[in-house]
């Protein structure tokens, strides 16, 4: 597997552990009165965040990433949702360098 693949991978799940960290463990945290959500989603997410940084850097030397890419695919993980675009961008350049191969 390409290291843009499992970025890729890798981006999608981190999106969604965002997600699941802001839109299901923090309400439950703070209408419901359950901490213990935000503690096991915030570790899972916090430990995921780790992976994609180090999943970037190896992206950004396989595929040469410019670094307009590398620093826009990172704001967008800060965005919920943002990682569905991100998504749509890689498919993008993953069928761009099929074509060139």
């Amino acid at each position: 597997m390409s290291e843009l693949m499992k970025f890729k991978f890798v981006n999608k799940i981190e999106g969604l552990s965002f997600i699941i960290l802001i839109f299901i463990a923090m309400p439950l945290k703070y209408s419901f009165g359950y901490p213990i959500a935000t503690k096991i989603a915030g570790m899972a997410h916090g430990l995921l965040v780790f992976v994609f940084i180090y999943q970037i850097i190896q992206a950004k030397k396989e595929a040469g990433f410019t670094m307009k890419e590398t620093a826009l695919y990172s704001i967008l993980s800060l965005i919920p949702f943002g990682s569905f675009y991100t998504d749509k961008l890689l498919v993008k350049k993953i069928e761009d360098s099929k074509v060139k191969a």
